[in-house]
C-alpha cells in the first residue's frame, strides 16, 4: 500500500511531536549526501564489514544495546537464533520456534497461533518487533490471534530476557522478540544472490513449507524481493484432543465422540512475500520496503470458526554515519525507521462473517548517536506512533480505540576502567499514551478518554573478571500503561471461554527488577546462568470473581445453560523471580576422523509467580524444564538427539487446572554441500518420536489442544 491510498479514516494523525518524528526521519536522506561519503573511515569500515577469509564476522546484537555490543559484552541476557540453527529449528509460530530457548516458552494456541512467553510474562508485556520496528497485528488481544510474522522469512532472531522498555517501553516490561530480515538492505550488494528453502513433514501438522528470497544491486542501488508459502493439515495427536481429567469430569452427551488421533479445525493455509529496495553508501543507506502476509487458519478452541488475517505494511528505513564532520562533532550518526500497518482478520463461523478486527497504524523511531563525553558514548531517541482500533460484530468484546503514543529515550555506556573490562549502562525513558475509546452504539461500551504518563529506567554493570569470565548485573524500574481491552473489555470472550470485564479506572502498572547474571567462554566451552527477580505493583491479572453471565451481559448464577464465568482487569501485588542457564561442552574429538567433534548441550529454566496478597500462584507459568543434546559434526554432516523433560505443573491458581511431566526425544541430521557457486543445507528432523502426550502449562488450551504427536520433517535451503 502507498502512502497516497491509505485508508481516508485511518490516515496518520501527525500531532505535533510525530511531525517531528516524520521530519527527523526524512531527513536522513538530506544528512546522508557528504561529498566524501563513498570513503570510509576505517571506523565505519569495521563496523559493516562482511566476513572474510582470513577472519569471521563478530556477532553484533542491537536489540538490548543500540551501540551494537558483541553477544558476549551484552549486559542484558541475550539470545539468539540463526543461520542453519533458524532454518532446521523453525515452526509455524513465532512461539514455538523459540519454544527451547533458556526462559522462553509460548501460549500455544494450537499449531497456528502461539506468542512467545519470556520468564512467565506473555500478552502486552513481551515486545515483538520486525527489524526493531513495531508491529501492528491483533496478537495480544487474544491467544487466538496469530502474530503476522512467519519465520519463514527470518535470517535472525534475537531474544531479550527480561525488562527492555528502556529501548523500547513500558510493553517490554518482560522481554523483546525482534524478527530480522533484509527486506530493506542495510548493506552494498553486488551481483544476484538469493535462497530456496522447501520442507515437507509427515506426521504432526503434515505441513508443506516454501520460500525464496533474491537480492541484487550493483554496490550502490540493491533491492530486496521474497515469498513464502505454507499449508498444513489439522494437527496429528498421540491419541484424545481432550484430557484424561477433562474426560472425566465432564463427559461428552450420549452420541458425541470423543476427538482422537487428530485435533479437529487446526489446519492452515499462509502465503505473503515483500519487495524493496535502498541506495547505500559507505557511510550509511536509505530504503523502503512493501510486505503482504495473509493466513487462513483454524483454532481448536471454536470448530466451526475460522481465521482469515492479512496485512500489508509499507516500511522506510534509513541511517548516516561519519556525521561528526558535518554536525560539529556532536552527532556521530543518526538512524530512524517509519512503518504503516493495515491489519485486518475475520472471525467466520459456518462461512458467515462474525466479528471483523481492523488495527491500522503507523510508527516512527529516530536514534542519534553523539559524540564521546568523556569515555561515555551514547544513544538519545524519540519514537511515536498512532493505532486505530475497531472491533465489529456480536462478539467485540472491546470497543473502537485511539491510540497514541509518544517517547524520549536515552541509552548510555560507559567504561569504568581503563580496560574496558568494567563499565557500566544506564538510561532513562518518558512514555506518553492517550487512548480514546468509542461506543459507537453500543450499550456495551461508553465513550471514554485516559491518558498516562509512563517511566522506566535502569542500570547495568558487565564485569570481565577474565577473558573467559564476566559478570553481569541490571536493576531497572519499569511502568506500563493499562492496554485499551485491560480498560474497556466488556463482552463475550469466546476463544478464552469467559465474559472479560477491563477497569477503566485502572493505574499503571509498576514493576522493579533485578538480574544477576554468569557467563563463560573459553574455545569450544561455554556456559551462562542469570537469576531474575521481579516485584510487581499493581499487576494487571485477569481475575475470576466468581459471578456469571449470560449472553445478554446480565449476571445470572453460576452454572446456568449458555452462561460464562466473568472474569475482570485487577491490579494486585505479584512477584516472579526464578533462572535460566545453557552451556555447551566438547566431549571428544578426532574420534572417528581426523576433524570430528561430539558436544553435549544442556539448558535449564524454571519460573515462580505469586499474588502477593492472596499467596496464590499466578496463572500459566511454565514449570522446570530440563534439556540435554548430544551433538556431532564431521566435516559436512552434523547429528543432534534433543531430550527435553517439562515437570509436572501443580502451582495454579483456582479454577485452573494442572498439567502433568513430560519428555520429549527430537533428532537432528545435516549435510551441507557446494556445487556450482551454490551452498546447500539438506536436514532431517524428528520431533516426539515416543509420541508423548504433552501438553503446555502456559496454554489456555492444555485440556483440549496436546503438543503435535511423532512427527519427521525433511528440508533444504540453497543459497547462490
Amino acid at each position: 500500500m502507498s502512502p497516497q491510498n491509505f485508508p481516508k479514516n485511518s490516515a496518520p494523525r501527525l500531532t505535533p511531536l510525530a511531525a517531528i518524528a516524520a521530519s527527523l526521519t526524512a531527513s536522513l536522506a538530506a544528512l546522508a549526501a557528504p561529498a566524501h561519503a563513498q570513503t570510509a573511515t576505517p571506523a565505519a569500515a569495521a563496523e559493516t564489514a562482511p566476513a572474510t577469509a582470513t577472519g569471521t564476522l563478530r556477532e553484533v546484537v542491537v536489540t538490548a544495546n543500540p551501540l551494537g555490543s558483541e553477544l558476549n559484552d551484552m549486559v542484558a541476557p541475550v539470545s539468539t537464533l540463526g543461520g542453519d540453527a533458524l532454518a532446521v529449528r523453525q515452526a509455524s509460530t513465532l512461539g514455538e520456534t523459540l519454544d527451547k530457548m533458556p526462559g522462553v516458552s509460548s501460549t500455544y494456541f494450537g499449531p497456528n497461533a502461539s506468542r512467545p512467553v519470556i520468564r512467565g510474562l506473555d500478552g502486552d508485556r513481551i515486545k515483538v518487533l520486525q527489524n526493531g520496528g513495531s508491529t501492528v497485528d491483533a496478537s495480544t488481544l487474544s491467544y487466538d490471534h496469530a502474530v503476522a510474522l512467519d519465520p519463514l522469512v527470518a535470517e535472525r532472531i534475537e531474544v531479550v530476557r527480561g525488562p527492555a522498555a528502556l529501548m523500547y517501553g513500558g510493553n517490554a516490561i518482560g522481554g523483546v522478540v525482534n524478527v530480522i530480515d533484509n527486506r530493506i538492505p542495510k548493506e552494498p550488494i553486488e551481483g544476484v544472490g538469493g535462497a530456496v528453502d522447501a520442507s515437507g513433514t509427515i506426521g504432526g501438522d503434515e505441513a508443506r513449507n516454501a520460500s525464496a528470497l533474491i537480492e541484487a544491486g550493483n554496490g550502490q542501488f540493491a533491492v530486496h524481493a521474497d515469498a513464502f508459502a505454507r499449508k498444513t493439515s489439522d494437527l496429528r495427536i498421540p491419541g484424545y484432543a481432550r484430557s484424561d481429567r477433562l474426560r472425566a469430569a465432564e463427559p461428552l452427551p450420549e452420541g458425541e465422540s470423543e476427538a482422537y488421533g487428530r485435533l479437529p479445525n487446526t489446519s492452515a493455509d499462509q502465503q505473503g512475500g515483500s519487495l524493496g529496495g535502498s541506495y547505500t553508501w559507505a557511510d550509511g543507506f536509505i530504503g523502503a520496503n512493501y510486505s503482504a502476509y495473509r493466513n487462513d487458519y483454524g483454532t481448536p478452541a471454536e470448530e466451526d470458526v475460522r481465521l482469515k488475517m492479512k496485512q500489508d505494511r509499507f516500511a522506510l528505513e534509513g541511517e548516516a554515519r561519519s556525521l561528526a564532520g558535518s554536525t560539529g562533532g556532536w552527532i556521530e550518526s543518526v538512524k530512524g525507521k517509519f512503518s504503516y500497518t493495515d491489519y485486518e482478520h475475520k472471525e467466520i463461523e459456518g462461512g458467515e462473517t462474525g466479528t471483523i478486527f481492523k488495527n491500522r497504524g503507523w510508527d516512527a523511531r529516530f536514534e542519534a548517536k553523539h559524540a564521546k563525553i568523556g569515555n561515555m558514548t551514547g544513544v538519545i531517541g524519540t519514537q511515536f506512533g498512532h493505532t486505530d482500533f475497531s472491533a465489529l460484530g456480536e462478539e467485540a468484546f472491546v470497543p473502537s480505540t485511539n491510540t497514541d503514543n509518544a517517547a524520549l529515550f536515552l541509552f548510555e555506556e560507559l567504561p569504568l576502567t581503563a580496560s574496558g573490562d568494567l563499565k557500566l549502562n544506564f538510561g532513562g525513558r518518558l512514555d506518553h499514551s492517550s487512548i480514546k475509546a468509542s461506543a459507537n452504539g453500543n450499550d456495551r461500551f461508553a465513550d471514554a478518554n485516559r491518558n498516562f504518563n509512563a517511566t522506566s529506567a535502569s542500570a547495568g554493570l558487565l564485569y570481565k573478571v577474565s577473558p573467559a569470565w564476566s559478570l553481569t548485573s541490571n536493576l531497572s524500574y519499569t511502568e506500563r500503561a493499562p492496554t485499551f481491552y485491560e480498560l474497556y473489555a466488556n463482552g463475550p470472550h469466546v476463544a478464552t471461554g469467559s465474559w472479560e470485564v477491563g477497569d477503566p479506572n485502572a493505574n499503571k502498572e509498576r514493576a522493579t527488577s533485578i538480574d544477576l547474571g554468569a557467563r563463560f567462554k573459553s574455545g569450544a566451552h561455554s556456559a551462562s546462568v542469570s537469576g531474575y527477580y521481579s516485584r510487581f505493583a499493581n499487576y494487571l491479572a485477569l481475575s475470576a470473581t466468581g459471578r456469571a453471565r449470560d449472553e445478554a451481559g446480565d449476571v445470572v448464577a453460576p452454572g446456568s445453560p449458555d452462561s460464562l464465568p466473568e472474569f475482570q482487569y485487577l491490579g494486585v501485588p505479584a512477584t516472579l523471580y526464578g533462572f535460566e542457564a545453557e552451556g555447551k561442552t566438547r566431549l571428544l574429538q578426532k574420534m572417528l576422523t581426523s576433524s570430528d567433534t561430539l558436544d553435549f548441550e544442556a539448558r535449564a529454566d524454571y519460573v515462580r509467580g505469586e499474588n502477593r496478597d492472596t499467596g496464590e500462584p499466578l496463572p500459566r507459568l511454565a514449570p522446570l524444564r530440563l534439556g540435554g543434546a548430544l551433538v556431532y559434526g564431521a566435516g559436512p554432516w552434523g547429528a543432534r538427539v534433543d531430550v527435553t523433560y517439562a515437570a509436572k505443573q501443580t502451582r495454579v491458581p483456582a479454577n485452573d487446572t494442572p498439567t502433568d511431566a513430560y519428555t520429549l526425544l527430537s533428532l537432528a541430521l545435516t549435510y551441507k554441500f557446494k556445487v556450482a557457486g551454490t551452498q546447500t543445507l539438506v536436514y532431517l528432523r524428528g520431533d516426539n518420536l515416543t509420541n508423548q502426550d504433552a501438553r503446555n502449562a502456559t496454554s489456555i488450551l492444555r485440556d483440549i489442544a496436546p503438543l503435535a504427536g511423532r512427527s519427521v520433517k525433511l528440508g533444504f535451503r540453497t543459497s547462490f
